[in-house]
C-alpha cells in the first residue's frame, strides 16, 4: 500500500480553511467541501440564493492558494469563444494564432453559469472532462491543476437555461451555502465595517505542491465494505420510488473519490462510513431526478438521500480498516 501524506494534506486544508476563514465568517464545512474537490480533481457547484458570498468564497479560496484565477460572468450574450478563446490573424506574423480565453486558468469561477446559452453552457463540458478544449479542430491543454467553481441562482428562473444532466454529472460536488447565524451575521458586519479582508489572505500551497498531494489522496486506503457501501447507496437511489433517475456509475466514483480527500483532510489514511454519509447529499442529489409523485409531494432529493442512507446497513468496522490508518 502506498504511503498517504495524510499530515501534509491535512495541513493544507488546515492552512485554506484559516485564510477563507479571514473573509468568510462560518463557512468551514463548505471551504473544506471545495477543498475535497480540488484534491479530488473535480468541479464545484455553488448552488444558492444571491447574497449569501458564494462569489466572494471563490475568490478568497482562490487566492488562498496562489494560483491564476479568472472569473467569467455568464450572460446570454456570452459566446463559446468568449469562454475558450479564438483563432486570430496576426499580421505582423502573416498567420493565425490562437489566443486563449479567460478558462485558461488555474481556478476559473462561472459566475452565474445558468444564465449562459446551452451553447455557451456546453464550451465549458470538454474543459471539465478532458482538461482541454478545442478550437477550430486543435486541442489545447488547459493548465494543471484546473477547477471550475459555478454558482448559479436556483429560485430566479427567468432569462436563464438550466444546466442539462450532462452538465451537471460533470461537478464532483454540489455545495449550499446557507444564510450565517445571527452571532455569524454580526461578525461579518463588524469584519468589514472598515476594510476588504480580502487583502489579509495569503497564499498558503503553490501548483508544485499540489500534484503529489492530490496522487497521497487516490492513495488513501478504501475497504472492500468500503466500496460495497457505496455501491449499495448508488444502487438504492436506482430504486427508489421517489427517483425517476438514480446515480450513474460515475456518481459512485464521485463518491469513493470524494470520500477519499475527506478522509486525507481528516488526518486518516482510510475511509470510514461517517466520510461517506457526510458525502451523499454533496455528491449524488444534483444527479438525480425525482419522479412525478416526489415533485408533487414537493419532496426534494436530499430528503430522498437521508431516508437511503437510513436504509442501507452501515458496514462494521473491519481488521482492514483500522490497520489501513
Amino acid at each position: 500500500m502506498a504511503e498517504v501524506d495524510k499530515s501534509g494534506v491535512a495541513q493544507l486544508g488546515a492552512a485554506i480553511a484559516e485564510q477563507v476563514g479571514r473573509v468568510i465568517v462560518g463557512k468551514a464545512d463548505q471551504t473544506r467541501l471545495i477543498t475535497a474537490a480540488l484534491l479530488a480533481g473535480g468541479h464545484v457547484l455553488l448552488d444558492d440564493v444571491p447574497g449569501v458570498a458564494k462569489t466572494l468564497l471563490v475568490r478568497a479560496f482562490a487566492a488562498s492558494l496562489g494560483l491564476s484565477f479568472s472569473r467569467i460572468q455568464c450572460t446570454a450574450d456570452l459566446l463559446p469563444s468568449d469562454v475558450t478563446g479564438s483563432t486570430v490573424f496576426n499580421q505582423q506574423t502573416g498567420a493565425f494564432e490562437f489566443r486563449p480565453g479567460p478558462v485558461f486558468a488555474n481556478i476559473v469561477l462561472a459566475d452565474e453559469i445558468n444564465r449562459a446559452t446551452p451553447r455557451t453552457q456546453s464550451a465549458f463540458l470538454e474543459a471539465m472532462q478532458e482538461g482541454g478544449v478545442t478550437v477550430d479542430g486543435t486541442t489545447h491543454a488547459l493548465p494543471q491543476p484546473f477547477m471550475v467553481l459555478a454558482t448559479q441562482n436556483p429560485i430566479e428562473l427567468k432569462g436563464t437555461f438550466p444546466l442539462p444532466e450532462a452538465q451537471l454529472d460533470r461537478f464532483l460536488l454540489r455545495v449550499r451555502m446557507g444564510y450565517p447565524s445571527e452571532a455569524e451575521e454580526v461578525e461579518m458586519l463588524m469584519r468589514f465595517r472598515a476594510a476588504d479582508p480580502m487583502t489579509e489572505v495569503r497564499a498558503v500551497a503553490v501548483a508544485d505542491e499540489l500534484p503529489r498531494l492530490k496522487q497521497s489522496v487516490r492513495d488513501v486506503h478504501v475497504s472492500e465494505d468500503m466500496a460495497l457501501y457505496i455501491a449499495a447507496l448508488a444502487r438504492a437511489t436506482r430504486g427508489a420510488p421517489m427517483l425517476r433517475l438514480g446515480a450513474s456509475p460515475r456518481s459512485s466514483l464521485a463518491l469513493l473519490h470524494a470520500s477519499q480527500a475527506c478522509a486525507a483532510l481528516a488526518g486518516r489514511g482510510f475511509v470510514t462510513p461517517d466520510d461517506v454519509q457526510g458525502l451523499v447529499a454533496p455528491v449524488l442529489a444534483h444527479r438525480l431526478l425525482l419522479s412525478r409523485d416526489a415533485s408533487l409531494a414537493q419532496r426534494d432529493p436530499e430528503a430522498v438521500l437521508r431516508e437511503i442512507v437510513t436504509d442501507v446497513p452501515v458496514p462494521a468496522e473491519s481488521p482492514e480498516t483500522t490497520t489501513a490508518g
